[in-house]
C-alpha cells in the first residue's frame, strides 16, 4: 500500500514517497563515497531500530544509482548528498513503483486480500528473473529487501543464491530491524551499515513530513519525546489514545511476573476489535520492553533468560502480525503476550 492510516485525517507516506532524509549523514555519505569509487559492494544490509528511515535511506540510494548509471560522472561524483529532483523521470518512476531496474521484495496481499506475514519463496524467486534480464533496463538493477527479517526460510536461501553469485551492476540494499537474526550465510555476503535511532528534533521534522503535519505541533513534539529516535513510533503516537495505551501496557510490564487478570482484560478492551493503532501502540510498548530486558540480560551475562526473551519475542511478533492480517481478537493476544512475559521472567 502506498499509505498507512494514523488517525482519521492522517497518512503516513510509504518510504519510496518520502524525499528527504532525516539524519543518518554518516550512512549517506558511506553509501555515497562508495559508489562513486566505482567498486561500490553490491550488497549491503541497513539495519537498526524500526522506524527510523532504513527503508527512506534504501529507496534514497536506489533513486540516485538508478539516475546516475555512472558512478564516475561529473555529476556523481560533485554530489554531496543521495538527493535527487523529486520531479526528475526516473525519481517519479521510483515514487510510483513503476521503474524497471527497481525490485522491491516486501510483503504482499495473498489470494484473499489479506496480507501476508513472511516474503514468501516464490515472491523471492523474482529477483532470478529479475537480474537474469537484460532487455528492461539498461544500466543498474537494485533490488530493495523490506525487511530481511519477514522472508521465510525457503525465501531466505533463494535470496542468498542470488547474493552469492550477484551479477554485474546490481544492487542489493537489504532492510532489518534485527540484523544478528538475519543468515549468517546472508550477513557474510553484506555490507554492514548500522543506523543510529533519530534525535528528537530529527523525529518532529521526519514524522511531520511523513504525517502532512506541522512541525511546531505540540501533540506532535510530545510523541517525538517518548518515541525514542524512531519517527514510525512518533506517528503511531500520534493515532488517538496510543500514547497513554502504551504508557498503560508499560505499567503493566513493570510488575512482571505478577499481573492481574482484570488489568489485562482492560488492557484488551482498550486495544479494540479493529483499531491498528492501538495494536501498534501495545505491540509497541512490548517491543520496548523487551529490548530494554534483552540489553540488560546481554550486560548481566544472564544468557538463560537473554535466550527465552528472544525466543518469546519471536512468538509475539509472529502472533501480532497473524492478529492483524487476519483482524483477530485484541483480548486473546494480550493474556498470550503476558503469559509468554510472566513465564520468561519468572
Amino acid at each position: 500500500m502506498s499509505a498507512r492510516k494514523v488517525a482519521q485525517d492522517t497518512t503516513v507516506r510509504h518510504p519510496r514517497e518520502t524525499p528527504d532524509l532525516f539524519g543518518h549523514r554518516y550512512a549517506e555519505t558511506a553509501l555515497l563515497n562508495a559508489y562513486r569509487s566505482g567498486r561500490i559492494p553490491h550488497a549491503w544490509l541497513i539495519g537498526g531500530a524500526q522506524g527510523i528511515g532504513k527503508a527512506t535511506l534504501a529507496y534514497r540510494m536506489a533513486r540516485f544509482v538508478l539516475t546516475h548509471p555512472d558512478p564516475l560522472s561529473s555529476s556523481v561524483q560533485r554530489a554531496e548528498t543521495l538527493a535527487v529532483d523529486p520531479t526528475d523521470p526516473v525519481a517519479r518512476q521510483v515514487t510510483n513503483g513503476a521503474h524497471g531496474g527497481l525490485l522491491v521484495l516486501e510483503r504482499s496481499l495473498n489470494d484473499r486480500g489479506v496480507m501476508r506475514t513472511v516474503i514468501t519463496v516464490d515472491e523471492t524467486r523474482e529477483t532470478i528473473s529479475f537480474f537474469g534480464s537484460t532487455a528492461a533496463v539498461d544500466g543498474w538493477r537494485v533490488c530493495i529487501v523490506d525487511t530481511v527479517d519477514e522472508l521465510n526460510p525457503n525465501a531466505a536461501n533463494a535470496l542468498l543464491k542470488i547474493l552469492e553469485e550477484p551479477p554485474q551492476r546490481s544492487l542489493f540494499l537489504l532492510v532489518s530491524h534485527s540484523p544478528a537474526r538475519a543468515l549468517p550465510t546472508i550477513l557474510s555476503r553484506c555490507r554492514k551499515l548500522p543506523l543510529r535511532p533519530l534525535a528528537t528534533e530529527d523525529v518532529i521534522r521526519a514524522a511531520a513530513q511523513a504525517a502532512n503535519m506541522m512541525a511546531d505541533d505540540p501533540a506532535l513534539a510530545e510523541a517525538a519525546e517518548a518515541a525514542e529516535g524512531s519517527v514510525s513510533r512518533a506517528v503511531t503516537l500520534l493515532g488517538g489514545d496510543a500514547l497513554k495505551l502504551q504508557q498503560r501496557t508499560a505499567a503493566l510490564l513493570a510488575t512482571l511476573p505478577h499481573v492481574d487478570p482484570r488489568e489485562l482484560h482492560a488492557l484488551g478492551d482498550a486495544l479494540g476489535g479493529s483499531d491498528r493503532v492501538a495494536l501498534a501502540a501495545f505491540i509497541d510498548g512490548v517491543d520496548r520492553w523487551i529490548g530494554e530486558k534483552l540489553r540488560a540480560d546481554n550486560a548481566n551475562a544472564n544468557l538463560p533468560r537473554l535466550a527465552r526473551l528472544a525466543e518469546v519475542w519471536e512468538k509475539i511478533i509472529r502472533a501480532a502480525r497473524d492478529t492483524e492480517s487476519y483482524n483477530l481478537e485484541r483480548k486473546p493476544l494480550v493474556f498470550s503476550v503476558f503469559g509468554m512475559l510472566a513465564e520468561a521472567t519468572r
